[in-house]
C-alpha cells in the first residue's frame, strides 16, 4: 500500500468493481489514450475486477486509486522495472469526475518516490500518447524530459499513433 495526500494505492478487492465500474471502466474519455476498452455493463466489471485482482497478484507495483475522502476507487496506476535500476509507469487513470484535482501528480510523484528513495533506481520513464496533452504536461510538471517517440498502432481499432516517451534520471534530482 502506497500513500500521498489525497490518496491510497493498494490491490483491488472484489467489492472495488462497481466503483471502478461507475467512476473510470465505464467511460469512454477515459479510455481515449489508453489500450482498454470501456467495460459496457456490471457483470463484466465484476469479471474484469477478478481479472484486476489477479494480475495485480503478479505485478508488485500495480494498484487501484482510492480517494481517502470518498473512500472510493476511482482509478488505477502502476509501474514496473523494465531494465536493472530502470523504472516505467505501466498506466496511470483517473476516472473523468477526478481530473483536474492534481491526483495524476501526486501518484507520479509517488511512484517516482518509490523507485528512486526505496528501490535505488537510476532512472524513471513514463510515456504517452502525442495528442494526449494532459498527460505531457504531468510528466513535464513532474520534472520528466523528452526522450523520444514511436509509432505504434493500437490493437482496439488498428489506428496508428505516435507514443512519447519521456525520462527522469537519478542525478538530476
Amino acid at each position: 500500500m502506497r500513500e500521498t495526500k489525497d490518496l491510497i494505492l493498494k490491490k483491488a478487492e472484489l467489492s472495488d468493481w462497481k466503483d471502478m465500474y461507475h467512476n473510470l471502466w465505464i467511460h469512454e474519455e477515459s479510455a481515449k489514450y489508453m489500450l482498454w476498452n470501456p467495460t459496457k455493463s456490471e457483470e463484466d466489471a465484476k469479471i474484469r475486477i477478478q481479472k484486476t485482482i489477479a494480475y495485480q497478484a503478479k505485478e508488485l507495483y500495480s494498484y487501484l486509486v482510492y480517494e481517502k475522502k470518498s473512500g472510493k476507487a476511482i482509478g488505477f496506476a502502476g509501474m514496473t522495472e523494465i531494465a536493472e535500476n530502470v523504472y516505467e509507469d505501466t498506466g496511470i487513470a483517473v476516472g473523468p469526475m477526478f481530473v483536474h484535482k492534481g491526483y495524476g501528480k501526486q501518484i507520479l510523484e509517488e511512484f517516482v518516490h518509490l523507485a528512486f528513495d526505496e528501490l535505488g533506481a537510476e532512472k524513471f520513464v513514463t510515456s504517452c500518447r502525442s495528442e494526449n496533452i494532459a498527460s505531457k504536461r504531468l510528466q513535464l510538471s513532474c520534472g520528466f524530459t523528452y526522450s523520444y517517440s514511436e509509432n505504434r498502432v493500437d490493437p482496439r481499432d488498428g489506428t496508428e499513433y505516435v507514443l512519447e516517451f519521456y525520462e527522469l534520471h537519478k542525478e538530476k534530482l
